[in-house]
């Protein structure tokens, strides 16, 4: 039986090991103590609560997150409304408004004052035909309109969705999301997070799958270096043995990009990164919210620092992306300014009261969560393949016509399977 050893555990290793634990015998190295990578949780003993390290938004039209999912028997580990509503609240305007999306690809939304981005003209929906025409020169800015589409909008899913400020953004990549979710209606857009947790949906579930194929997952086990001859590779070096490899072995290299360069040093790949800030804050008792904000179970925010917020039993979870632009700014500061912002946005539609004053909390940077998202950035991500027969890639940093999220880090695994001649579900269009 073939054996596939897969490098790194974060959700790129574990897709591939989760597609090939049926097929061949599987060894994960984990250099870590605990698999999972930036999509994780973990108890917080300040806050005395589970959080996770970075919050991520899975939208109905990732198919492979959900395939993922029911492979391991996960699905009904995440949360959401059952249909395409997005609650914001602009900030600058003290408007609070719902995105309603039709169910179907005709956007019968746009024609509804309760339903549309509100102030829009509806010229600027022209900006999502320029977004997914975008050659991969282009930058996001130059395919926007100036209005309250682009405002309210378009310039926050962005942000989000790229981590990317929108001067340099790459628009190929934003048009490639557009295209699978907004093109294809509201039922490719409804929205779902973790109940309880990116390690109780993605992780867990994974591990005990592997485990009932007798697959081996390895924690503090770093590997040092790739030895390769006659375009294979033959052996690979962990901090105490040399593991070599039988004719019919493989390897998968699931790491970070700046590690996957180290080992393979002819390989390009991106060498420009963006980071995420993370805040969550602890209140004294269970978040329960009226109106559209309790039944998605967060709401966007617009004009400010922050662009997310979750709502976690008692616990408010906040994204702050493209977050190099605030790295002069204090921890300490940054809690006390989104704690602002999250008042004036929830205080009208959370039962009780907000504090007055920050509350318990805890910030997270994740100095290097994504590759930055430019047209050339995006031109060092390498395919699946390698010059080496036996050896794929893998990773959200890899080719896989997407930014860095859930989606792309569980594709980028799936078409390491098939690079390297194993079954594998991966579909790219």
């Amino acid at each position: 039986m073939s054996h596939v050893h897969i490098i790194g555990g974060g959700l790129a290793g574990l897709s591939a090991a989760v597609e090939l634990a049926p097929q061949a015998q599987v060894t994960l190295y984990e250099a870590g103590p605990v698999c999972g990578g930036r999509a994780r949780s973990y108890y917080d003993r300040t806050l005395e609560v589970t959080i996770d390290n970075g919050n991520h938004m899975l939208l109905s039209a990732n198919p492979y997150s959900f395939r993922y999912l029911d492979l391991i028997g996960a699905r009904n580990t995440l949360k959401g409304p059952g249909k395409p509503i997005f609650p914001w609240y602009d900030l600058d305007d003290g408007l609070r408004w719902c995105l309603r999306l039709s169910k179907g690809k005709i956007p019968f939304w746009l024609l509804s004052r309760r339903s549309r981005v509100p102030g829009m003209d509806l010229k600027e929906v022209l900006s999502l035909r320029r977004l997914m025409k975008a050659n991969d020169k282009m930058t996001v800015a130059e395919c926007l309109s100036s209005g309250e589409f682009t405002r309210r909008l378009l310039a926050p899913l962005a942000i989000s969705a790229l981590n990317t400020d929108l001067e340099s953004a790459s628009a190929a990549l934003l048009g490639n999301i557009i295209k699978k979710t907004l093109a294809q209606g509201g039922q490719a857009c409804c929205p779902w997070v973790a109940k309880n947790g990116l390690s109780e949906s993605f992780v867990n579930p994974a591990l005990t799958y592997l485990e009932k194929f007798h697959s081996r997952i390895l924690f503090g086990t770093r590997v040092s270096a790739l030895r390769r001859e006659n375009g294979r590779v033959i052996s690979f070096r962990t901090f105490d043995r040399e593991i070599v490899l039988g004719a019919e072995d493989s390897v998968i290299l699931a790491v970070p990009a700046p590690v996957a360069s180290s080992l393979l040093p002819e390989l390009e790949v991106p060498n420009a990164f963006e980071s995420i800030a993370n805040a969550h804050y602890r209140l004294p008792y269970k978040i329960k919210a009226k109106g559209d904000v309790g039944k998605a179970g967060f709401i966007g925010l617009v004009g400010g620092m922050a662009e997310w917020v979750f709502l976690h039993d008692n616990v408010l979870s906040v994204t702050v992306s493209a977050a190099n632009r605030y790295s002069e700014y204090s921890n300490e500061t940054m809690l006390d300014m989104i704690w602002e912002e999250i008042s004036q946005a929830l205080g009208a539609v959370i039962e009780g009261s907000l504090p007055l004053t920050t509350p318990a909390s805890r910030f997270i940077r994740e100095k290097r969560a994504t590759f930055a998202a430019t047209p050339e950035q995006n031109k060092r991500r390498p395919g699946a393949k390698t010059s080496s027969e036996n050896l794929a890639l893998a990773g959200d940093w890899t080719d896989t016509g997407f930014p860095s999220t859930i989606e792309g880090a569980i594709q980028s695994g799936l078409e390491a399977v098939a690079a390297l001649g194993f079954r594998s579900a991966v579909k790219r269009s």
